[in-house]
């Protein structure tokens, strides 16, 4: 990731609900939230959180796809696993006892599991 893509990635995390519903996104993992309940579990005005979905889109942190009349909206872990790369890619000077973080690799679940 370049400098000005982790800033433009920070700048959309550095509001509070965006940052909000980003985090539901992920805990949501792969299969996302539709756009009605992100609204409902945040308690945002349908325009505001419109709003803020548009700057997380920019920034690629999620993108959605339409469902019938629903738009499911999902976490783009590749970008955020690209940030997380980013800040910690020269983590401790390069010392071995120290461990970057790893990388989120959600499980997709089916029919109430997890695999």
């Amino acid at each position: 990731m370049k400098t000005d893509t982790a800033l433009s990635v920070l700048g959309a995390l550095s509001h509070e609900s965006r940052l909000a519903a980003f985090r539901e996104l992920v805990q949501a993992g792969p299969v996302g939230l539709p756009v009605g309940e992100l609204r409902d579990r945040l308690g945002l005005p349908a325009a505001t959180l419109t709003a803020q979905l548009n700057i997380l889109r920019n920034a690629a942190l999620v993108h959605d796809q339409r469902e019938g009349r629903v738009i499911r909206v999902r976490a783009n872990y590749l970008q955020m696993n690209a940030l997380v790369a980013y800040l910690t890619e020269n983590c401790c000077g390069g010392l071995t006892s120290c461990e970057p973080a790893t990388a989120c690799a959600p499980l997709v679940k089916t029919r109430g599991r997890a695999r």
